[in-house]
């Protein structure tokens, strides 16, 4: 029986605030000293009961070897990050205490994905008996912003105008290099394996008003597509249970620096986007086959190779992708006081300077798990450069 209210969903976002913040980040659970795939995410959920903050703030995602974080609602980006760096603290301090660690590249460098199991509740049996291989192939690990947005047509057309930025963020945001024991050649093999395998996912097409993309949600419940709107993946979606625009396609970010600076920039984007709307400057929408192609090269090159500025139909270094992202955003971003500083480097092309100064896939992914815990668990600030360089 479906459970999707589409007038409801309308009403919350009738009902909702301009820019709240609420951050989800997805980590691997890792045995602390072999580093493989641990499947502790039940132990980890029982015992962050006993935690005030943690126990409504932990959940899980398909696999039994990987926990979520979220911030819950604040009412702007500040509250968002401050709340999520608490809940952070808590999380690796609990995994800690248990044995484990926690991971934050959006692939296990060598994992089998055959010996992962789903974990046992309604949804993910669902997903599980619904998709099989495709569901059982998709051991990654992602983070996903929600951003108020007033309005339910003002917020389809906000999602509209993010189609343009959704290839730079993944770009900016790849870090998932390793799959299998070997270097994919990909910047984000997590995209290509969640994005090209699960139906309903990627960048939608473009729908206008609300009215529009409530006939195909509502197609999609009549012909018995879905049963739940979380059966709608795409890589951004108005949220129907919080009024908010989520943005899906980042890989989850090695350190808590990067992380908070993305989820900085994620927030200007949709602020802009929101004021472009308002202000009628938002360009038309380009089509699904054009956005096609700049979502290849970020899979693939990251901000190694080039994008395309799809305007102007010509290439430009991806490596700009973040300067030209800032220089949009500039006047939401001086208006809200959103700072971006994000490395110039992201998690891809640090994971393989370390295979590219000898170190063996091991070695160099215990490093990245040193740093995800030196960082997200509080113990070195959120200000200091990298420990990977």
């Amino acid at each position: 029986m479906s459970t999707i209210d589409l007038n409801r969903g309308r009403l919350k976002f009738e009902q909702a605030e301009d820019l709240t913040v609420a951050i989800e980040e997805e980590f691997a659970i890792v045995d602390r000293e072999s580093l493989d795939l641990a499947p502790r995410f039940a132990d980890l959920r029982d015992a962050a009961q006993a935690d005030e903050v943690l126990s409504d703030a932990v959940a899980g995602e398909l696999i039994s070897t990987e926990i979520e974080i979220r911030s819950g609602r604040g009412a702007d980006l500040h509250e968002a990050i401050a709340a999520q760096r608490e809940r952070r603290h808590r999380l690796f301090a609990l995994a800690a205490c248990h044995g484990t660690a926690l991971a934050s590249t959006g692939t296990h460098p060598w994992a089998n994905y055959l010996d992962q199991h789903v974990i046992d509740n309604d949804h993910y049996r669902r997903v599980e008996d619904d998709l099989r291989w495709v569901a059982w192939r998709n051991n990654t690990f992602a983070m996903h912003v929600h951003v108020g947005i007033k309005g339910a047509d003002r917020a389809v057309k906000v999602c509209d105008r993010l189609r343009d930025v959704l290839p730079e963020l993944l770009a900016i945001s790849a870090n998932s290099p390793f799959l299998d024991g070997r270097d994919t050649g990909l910047a984000s093999i997590r995209t290509q394996i969640f994005t090209r395998s699960f139906p309903r996912c990627g960048i939608p097409e473009s729908f206008g008003d609300w009215a529009s993309f409530a006939e195909f949600i509502d197609f999609l419940q009549r012909v018995r597509s879905i049963v739940e709107y979380t059966q709608v993946w795409w890589s951004i979606r108005p949220h129907l249970s919080f009024g908010t625009v989520e943005v899906r396609i980042c890989d989850v970010q090695l350190t808590a620096r990067e992380s908070e600076a993305l989820t900085s920039l994620i927030v200007a984007c949709v602020a802009q986007a929101a004021r472009d709307i308002d202000e009628g400057r938002s360009p038309q929408p380009l089509p699904g086959r054009m956005l096609e192609e700049n979502l290849w090269r970020a899979i693939r090159y990251g901000l190694d190779g080039e994008l395309l500025d799809l305007r102007r139909r010509e290439p430009y270094r991806a490596a700009a992708a973040t300067e030209r992202l800032l220089e949009w955003t500039e006047p939401m971003r001086s208006e809200l006081g959103i700072e971006v500083a994000l490395p110039e480097r992201n998690g891809t092309q640090r994971q393989r300077a370390l295979l590219a100064r000898g170190l063996s896939l091991r070695d160099a992914y215990a490093l990245t798990v040193q740093e995800t815990a030196a960082t997200y668990s509080g113990t070195v600030s959120t200000e200091n450069p990298e420990v990977i360089e």
